[in-house]
């Protein structure tokens, strides 16, 4: 009885253990976050408008006219994010990451997508210190706004750098940043007459 119950455990802990694996993504390969059909793997945080589209992803003002985010249902520590986006309209969004959302009180920090001027790629902590780092300003030229732009974001510790179009836009060393996990995250910014398209998300575990 007792090598039978042993055995049954061993086959549970296997079972389990190959659950987690399936959940975890290895370090060093990457995965996309956003499949072109729908939004598998995100959570809609507000009532702003959140879409797929002709294979990209729209985010959209709506009557509301608040703040509205998309989170991933994963976790992430340290990892390498890079990803497209095309502001239509007045363009104010954001990349947020290692956060937590509460109805549509975020807290963590946010690499900013806005329009020229307004420090895209610049670092901004929510529900805390507010602007840790912006661009210089000779850095904004390499925005494009109404054209397809790439952003990547790098976390490793508490370090965090920023590039859009090829131009590195930051790098900030924060112990607090380096001190959790969380989601990452697209704003809508509250105000209306947003729209920003997003493609080609996808995150690698360093």
């Amino acid at each position: 009885m007792i090598k039978k119950l042993t055995s049954s455990l061993l086959v549970l802990l296997l079972f389990l253990s190959i659950g987690i694996q399936a959940q975890t993504p290895k370090k060093g390969k990457w995965i996309s976050l956003f499949n072109q059909k729908d939004l598998t793997g995100w959570n809609i945080y507000g009532t702003e408008k959140w879409y797929v589209e002709n294979g990209e992803l729209i985010c959209e003002s709506g009557p509301d006219k608040e703040y509205g985010y998309l989170g991933t249902e994963q976790s992430f520590q340290d990892f390498e994010l890079t990803l497209q986006f095309k502001q239509e309209a007045d363009g104010n969004s954001g990349v947020f990451f290692h956060s937590s959302i509460e109805g549509t009180k975020i807290t963590g920090w946010q690499a900013e997508v806005a329009p020229p001027g307004h420090w895209t790629g610049g670092i901004y902590e929510s529900y805390g210190r507010g602007w840790l780092i912006k661009p210089t300003d000779d850095k904004d030229k390499a925005l494009k706004m109404g054209e397809w732009n790439t952003m990547k974001i790098k976390v490793v510790g508490n370090q965090v750098t920023t590039w859009v179009n090829g131009q590195e836009m930051i790098t900030l060393n924060d112990e607090k940043i380096g001190g959790r996990a969380g989601i990452i995250a697209l704003q809508i910014h509250s105000g209306g007459g947003i729209k920003v398209k997003w493609r080609k998300l996808k995150v690698k575990s360093l």
